[in-house]
């Protein structure tokens, strides 16, 4: 297959750095340079201040995949339908500096490539094949990143129904499919609809959907503890 056309298929095309092999990670000179900028500032505090990063960051730890911010995050200029995506063939995370420009924005995209980065941890994610192993990535990403939380609904105003939570899950991982897939809706929506229970229902490593900060807080300081009780036995 044509490189570029199966590049343009798996969404490379709206992370421009990346396409046909064009991406190289910097010189030296170059990261340092860019350090100080201001999405690598509002990284370095996403990861060491949002306890959603923290605990994903913990639990790929212990899952042997230990994140590295220099060789695993990336900030690169993108479409501007995007605010990041997950790059399962190098395993980085991008994150898009022309389009986060606000640090509730950043824990929150951090937050959502962070899960996808834990699936591809713990599980054989078949990101480039597998339409159902992606859709479920990416229930995943929009239930448990705060995605869907009321603040950020209300602030789209878009007003809760019965459910509401459910929907705008539903809706944007939709909308994450099409935008990386070359997949007609109707295929989309029936594939989200098939694994979609089993995945909105799947809290790892959170143990419960977290609504807020303080509920991630709670999932944060359970997930640090868990071993401590037999330990005392």
């Amino acid at each position: 297959m044509d490189q570029t056309k199966q590049e343009d298929d798996y969404g490379y095309d709206l992370f421009p750095e990346r396409k046909s092999g064009k991406y190289k990670k910097g010189s030296i000179a170059e990261t340092l340079f860019t350090f100080n900028t201001k999405c690598e500032l509002m990284l370095n505090f996403a990861i060491k201040s949002s306890p959603y990063a923290k605990l994903l960051l913990s639990a790929m730890k212990s899952s042997g995949c230990t994140v590295y911010k220099d060789r695993h995050f990336s900030c690169e200029d993108c479409d501007n339908t995007v605010s990041g995506g997950f790059d399962a063939a190098s395993s980085q995370i991008v994150l898009c500096r022309n389009n986060i420009h606000q640090q509730s924005h950043m824990n929150r995209v951090v937050t959502h490539e962070l899960i996808h980065a834990f699936d591809h941890c713990r599980a054989h994610v078949d990101w480039f094949n597998n339409f159902r192993h992606l859709a479920c990535s990416e229930i995943r990403a929009a239930n448990l990143s705060g995605d869907c939380s009321f603040s950020n609904e209300v602030a789209r105003l878009n007003f809760g129904l019965k459910q509401h939570h459910q929907e705008c899950v539903r809706d944007r991982a939709l909308r994450s499919i099409l935008a990386v897939r070359k997949i007609g809706r109707e295929e989309a929506e029936k594939i989200v609809d098939e694994v979609f229970d089993t995945c909105f229902n799947d809290h790892a490593p959170f143990g419960r959907i977290p609504h807020s900060k303080k509920d991630a807080n709670f999932a944060y300081r359970h997930y640090e503890n868990r071993g401590r009780y037999y330990t005392n036995l």
